[in-house]
């Protein structure tokens, strides 16, 4: 794989055919897919969300929450980053959004790719974030593991991390900017299923 750099993953965004999901009945999110650096090499901020949140709990996640009023994606998308792991930064940092993703849970979700560079230290909110993971690329730009349900006719999506795996919404996420940003390929993962524990 070529050397990843902020001009190579923001080419490949800015040139990314985006597919909005147009359901205004549902609830607005965002989320952050927050690139930082560590040793010259792009790596993705994923959290651990808290153990005490009512929904999700423990579950890994990207940063982002529920649009306030007024807002749109990406405003939304740099607030819950700042909140949630102490991250503060300009629209300027931001290189484009992907494509809507419909979650279960009855929200359409927007992922607003960021450029952070090297972060020092994270000032995690200790109310929704157990622990914040700069994952390399290199790690995440792997083949997802596919598992067949009986309550869907679409595969369950799960990405390796850690010893464990990263469930959809947030698998389904991250495997479509890896496949942009490691690879130049545009992939659709509308069609990726959730586990049924993510449903509600």
């Amino acid at each position: 794989m070529a050397a990843l750099d902020r001009n190579a993953v923001a080419e490949r965004v800015a040139g990314f055919p985006r597919m909005a999901a147009e359901r205004p009945e549902l609830k607005q999110a965002a989320v952050a897919l927050c690139v930082t650096e560590q040793d010259d090499a792009p790596t993705l901020v994923i959290t651990r969300r808290a153990p005490g949140l009512r929904a999700h709990a423990g579950q890994w996640a990207l940063p982002g929450g529920r649009l306030d009023d007024g807002e749109g994606p990406v405003e939304a998308a740099l607030r819950e980053l700042h909140e949630e792991i102490g991250v503060d930064l300009g629209r300027n940092a931001v290189l484009g959004l992907l494509d809507d993703y419909v979650t279960r849970s009855g929200y359409v979700m927007t992922p607003v790719v960021c450029w952070a560079g090297p972060v020092e230290e994270f000032a995690g909110s200790d109310s929704e974030v157990a622990a914040v993971f700069e994952v390399p690329l290199t790690d995440l730009d792997v083949d997802p593991v596919f598992e067949a349900i009986p309550e869907s006719e679409s595969p369950v999506i799960r990405l390796p991390l850690l010893g464990g795996f990263v469930h959809a919404p947030t698998a389904a996420v991250v495997h479509q900017f890896c496949r942009i940003a490691c690879r130049g390929e545009v992939e659709r993962v509308a069609g990726y299923e959730q586990p049924v524990f993510a449903w509600r």
